[in-house]
């Protein structure tokens, strides 16, 4: 019986946990194979490689959105420090967030980005900026002919997954996720789940966070899941619909009954998706179970503190 603990020490996101897994020893190559069974390959590629976090060499997994005039590497995460209306000039203060995105990115984006990127987290849009935590969903409103990946909805979402050729386990997993987070959504929209439409879920990140975490979780036949407390960090973050509390709101909704830990950090540590796959998941939040220890993985997030690395750990054993 495999037991994996996540070791939420600095918050989780959907491409942290895929970062994780894959440098707890998953496979790549599965991960790629198994994601065609979705059918939407066309409007993405995935990038994974090892950089040091704070002395900490760990996995950074990102999405990369194709038809996208500045291919921004949705380095997920959009925990995104929201900066919305990234004239990337940053310096916008946008943020009381300390974080001054560290932009490795090259985006060349004069174009205010024009994607209209209802951000809608669930991006993460690494943009190695570490826009943390809003796992949001750039919806970058280009014309790209097929379904944009601005408007899948919750409905569409399913149906994606039902339909694929997905072990059962993976949908199903993959199901119960998007339930929690489409629920969430809905609750602080007012609308009800069948009229949940993804910008914030539905990007094509989140789809591939999700079913990514359940496909990894699969190969890596792990039988229970348990988890540390999770801290969300403090402070504000700018999106779509003005300035709000960290954690936002649909995060803070899919914490309901999951321990969450304080945190004086300014920034948004944990993301709507990553908030779904550990409120999920897990059976049991505790402190470091008794476990004999196989593997160990860490995941880079987007943003850099200067104090402490921002990974998520996972350690795996019996």
């Amino acid at each position: 019986m495999k037991t994996l603990y996540f070791d939420c020490f600095s918050g989780i996101s959907g491409d942290m946990v895929i970062g994780a897994l894959l440098d707890a020893g998953a496979d790549p190559q599965i991960l790629v194979q198994e994601l065609k069974k979705l059918q939407f390959e066309d409007e993405y590629e995935l990038n994974w490689k090892k950089v040091v976090k704070n002395g900490i060499t760990s996995t950074k997994f990102d999405v990369i959105l194709k038809n996208d005039d500045s291919n921004h590497t949705h380095g997920h995460q959009h925990d995104h420090e929201h900066t919305y209306d990234h004239h990337h000039e940053h310096d916008h203060n946008h943020h009381s967030h300390e974080h001054h995105h560290e932009h490795d990115h090259n985006h060349s984006h004069n174009h205010d980005h024009h994607h209209e990127h209802e951000h809608n987290h669930d991006h993460h849009h690494e943009h190695d900026h570490h826009h943390h935590s809003h796992d949001h969903h750039h919806e970058h409103g280009h014309s790209h002919d097929h379904h944009h990946h601005s408007h899948r909805s919750y409905k569409d979402i399913v149906k994606m997954i039902e339909q694929s050729e997905l072990a059962p386990e993976v949908k199903e997993t993959s199901l119960k996720v998007f339930r929690k987070i489409g629920e969430a959504e809905g609750l602080i929209h007012g609308l009800p789940l069948d009229k949940v439409h993804f910008h914030e879920v539905g990007a094509v990140d989140s789809i591939i966070d999700i079913v990514g975490a359940a496909i990894l979780l699969h190969q890596l036949e792990v039988s229970t899941i348990k988890s540390s407390s999770v801290p969300v960090g403090t402070g504000k973050i700018n999106i779509d619909h003005g300035i709000y509390p960290v954690p936002a709101p649909a995060t803070l909704e899919i914490l309901k009954g999951v321990p969450i830990e304080q945190s004086d950090i300014r920034f948004e540590l944990t993301t709507p998706t990553g908030a779904g796959i550990v409120s999920v998941l897990t059976e049991e939040f505790c402190s470091f179970p008794s476990m004999k220890v196989t593997t160990i993985g860490y995941g880079a997030g987007t943003k850099t503190f200067k104090d402490r690395p921002n990974v998520l750990r996972v350690i795996i054993g019996e």
